[in-house]
């Protein structure tokens, strides 16, 4: 991975040193970590146009995972559904599908709050990680949001059942697999979203090079000022693509580690 600075220019460590270390709670499926001894993950680094360039170069000449079957099966579905093409509709859909993991590890974590909140130590511990979830939560609903305004402004014209109610069904089966395999085994849903992030990361870097001439045109959004300004829409849909790689790595890291004991 490109070495990645913050706007301020401070170098950033990875995902996998920015994460608090944790081993499993008893009997709840939940991390037994060390007490938090800084802030929890943060949103993924903003990097510049030459980082950008260097990210997207190595996505691209990196192979995919070896995606699991069901992961296999939404991609699947979707391109059925929505076509082979990368569109902006089409990514719309899977960032309304990608919040939902986050939103199932933040739930249960809270159900485990309180069967342990008695525990205080052990409480603080989970309700860090609800703090992780819900960042990368925001994260995938700032890409969302953006999606949804350039949609807007280019004048596309998305039917309901297809761009509304289908992506509620594929959001919610999504969600129950991702409660089943959470409360069975972390890990398990940890790597699907792995998965998940690793499509998500190429097909950003792949939809911006098929567009050579959003290099010359700008990002202008209301959303800027949350979430990042950027020289162009090619650098936009890079650093997209860079937030999903650091989801990614955050998951592959969280599913390294024992959860049950």
């Amino acid at each position: 991975m490109v070495p990645a600075t913050r706007e301020g220019g401070d170098r950033c460590s990875s995902p996998a040193e920015r994460a608090t270390m944790t081993r499993p709670t008893e009997g709840m499926g939940m991390p037994d970590a060390q007490p938090p001894r800084g802030p929890t993950r943060d949103e993924p680094p903003k990097l510049d146009h030459d980082q950008l360039v260097a990210a997207q170069r190595q996505t691209l000449s990196e192979s995919r995972r070896r995606y699991s079957v069901p992961a296999r099966a939404l991609f699947r579905a979707l391109d059925v559904v929505y076509g082979r093409d990368r569109t902006m509709s089409k990514f719309k859909v899977l960032e309304l599908v990608a919040r939902v993991p986050y939103q199932t590890w933040e739930q249960v974590a809270y159900i485990a709050v309180t069967h342990v909140h008695e525990r205080l130590g052990m409480a603080r511990r989970i309700q860090q990680r609800v703090a992780e979830a819900r960042a990368q939560q925001d994260n995938e609903q700032f890409h969302l949001l953006i999606l949804e305004e350039l949609i807007s402004k280019s004048g596309i014209n998305e039917g309901k059942i297809k761009f509304y109610w289908i992506p509620q069904l594929l959001a919610f089966s999504y969600y129950q697999l991702s409660w089943l395999l959470y409360v069975v085994r972390p890990g398990w849903s940890y790597l699907l979203n792995a998965d998940f992030e690793d499509h998500a990361e190429h097909e950003y870097m792949s939809f911006a090079s098929e567009h050579p001439e959003w290099e010359n045109t700008p990002f202008e959004s209301e959303i800027a000022p949350d979430y990042g300004d950027f020289a162009s829409l090619a650098d936009l849909f890079r650093q997209i693509g860079h937030d999903e790689r650091v989801h990614k790595e955050e998951s592959l890291d969280l599913a390294a580690r024992p959860r049950f004991r």
